[in-house]
């Protein structure tokens, strides 16, 4: 059974710092895409940022949230800086998964971590 697991969210003050993780466990053969979205109240869910080879950002959070990833792992991190109370959601790992017993590849999603930005 193959399954996302995060950490990381919390309540931090604007300008503040946090960093979230998604370790993906069970028995896996290969990882393509690990994605980090957030959903908003009220408001659609959100890509965020990816990791393939390459590295893709949305715009509102260019050049404050950096995207990495630990292969050994399965690990995805998502450090956030100078984060804004418009960066308070619920944060959602996601990843393309090919299990073991499994040919193709399965788009897994982690249970959410909140982040609450106060101003």
């Amino acid at each position: 059974q193959v399954q996302l697991v995060e950490s990381g969210g919390g309540l931090v003050q604007a300008g503040g710092s946090l960093r979230l993780s998604c370790a993906a466990s069970g028995s896996i053969f290969s990882i393509n895409a690990m994605n980090w979205y957030r959903q908003a109240p009220g408001k659609q869910r959100e890509l965020v940022a990816t990791i393939t080879g390459v590295t893709k950002y949305a715009d509102s959070v260019k050049g404050r949230f950096t995207i990495s990833r630990d292969n050994a792992k399965n690990t995805v991190y998502l450090q956030m800086n100078s984060l804004k109370p418009e960066d308070t959601a619920v944060y959602y790992c996601n990843a393309q998964i090919r299990p073991s017993s499994q040919v193709g590849f399965i788009n897994y999603w982690g249970q959410g971590t909140q982040v609450t930005v106060s101003s």
